[in-house]
């Protein structure tokens, strides 16, 4: 039995280490895709996990997935395509640590994900189904989607949504905005950051949640606040957690799907419906979120950088 299955991309991050004379950075390489991030933190917090996407048949496809494997992560729903090139991302870095991303993605591995490719039986497996808008931008990973969702909802799984905007992805604006939407109405679970909140609708992360709740049958928001930490509510109740102080941040990227992976491991430890949680339970599962998103910012990359418990507990 899977506890998580996720679908969307595996990628790619090339993330600067150093520049030189010129102004040219020298680049690392890292595995990463908002999916491979989310599982990453669940398989370290002791849950069961798959992921279903597509990557090339060559050596970036490779490593992608003999990592993911590593880490726990099941890779069965995983397929190699020699027609395509592994996706690609560029990612720039700012003196704060936050980032910018530029693709190479026309089209990449993850876009080409066909519906007859999905590995359906894992989403029988699992008890969460879990996806993003990267793998909605383009067809043939549109369709794929909103397949596996609908599957997955016939079969009474919990859907969980993350619309982890790229707005450099998307032919406009308002396909990027009516394809979050549908995702959110397909969503049990949302966590969504502040910004993505006021590019859909143009308010404040708490009524965000709130619009979510009331208007979209969503039972259970995590509003990112960034550095600030996380707006979090359920129809009983709400709260604001702090990011925990004194962290040093070199890299932020992973950090949303880290907190939404981690948020998801100590939910599923509570075994209740997401509607149930207590404001106290609540708040418990987004501080042990807030503290490991942001220990991952202490390094490089996003699969790679999630903390070991042990380091969360300890600044819980």
């Amino acid at each position: 039995m899977l506890d998580v299955v996720a679908l969307g991309e595996l990628l790619i991050d090339f993330a600067p280490v150093s520049t030189d004379a010129a102004g040219y950075p020298a680049l690392q390489a890292q595995p990463g895709g908002a999916p491979g991030n989310f599982l990453a933190a669940l398989q370290a917090y002791g849950c069961k996990t798959a992921l279903i996407g597509k990557v090339g048949a060559d050596s970036f496809g490779q490593l992608l997935v003999r990592t993911v494997a590593e880490k726990g992560i099941e890779t069965r729903g995983i397929v190699a395509d020699p027609a395509v090139f592994t996706t690609l991302a560029f990612v720039t870095l700012d003196a704060t640590g936050n980032r910018e991303f530029s693709f190479a993605r026309k089209p990449g591995a993850d876009t080409c994900l066909r519906a007859d490719e999905v590995a359906y039986p894992l989403i029988d497996e699992a008890k969460v189904f879990h996806f993003g808008t990267l793998s909605l931008t383009n067809e043939p990973a549109r369709t794929a989607t909103q397949k596996s969702v609908a599957y997955a909802k016939e079969k009474g799984k919990l859907i969980s949504f993350d619309p982890n905007l790229r707005k450099p992805l998307w032919a406009s604006e308002a396909d990027a905005k009516a394809q979050i939407e549908w995702g959110l109405r397909q969503a049990d679970i949302v966590k969504i950051s502040d910004e993505e909140i006021d590019f859909l609708w143009g308010i404040g992360p708490e009524a965000g949640a709130q619009k979510l709740l009331a208007g979209y049958g969503v039972q259970l928001v995590y509003a990112t606040l960034g550095p600030k930490g996380c707006f979090a509510a359920n129809g009983n109740g709400s709260t604001t957690v702090e990011s925990p102080a004194g962290i040093h941040v070199i890299d932020t990227t992973g950090a949303g799907d880290i907190f939404g992976g981690s948020a998801m491991s100590q939910f599923l430890r509570l075994g209740k419906a997401p509607a149930d949680l207590t404001a106290e339970e609540l708040r418990a599962v987004t501080r042990f979120a807030c503290c490991a998103a942001s220990l991952s910012t202490q390094t490089h990359g996003g699969i790679t950088s999630v903390p070991e418990e042990a380091a969360v507990r300890a600044i819980v």
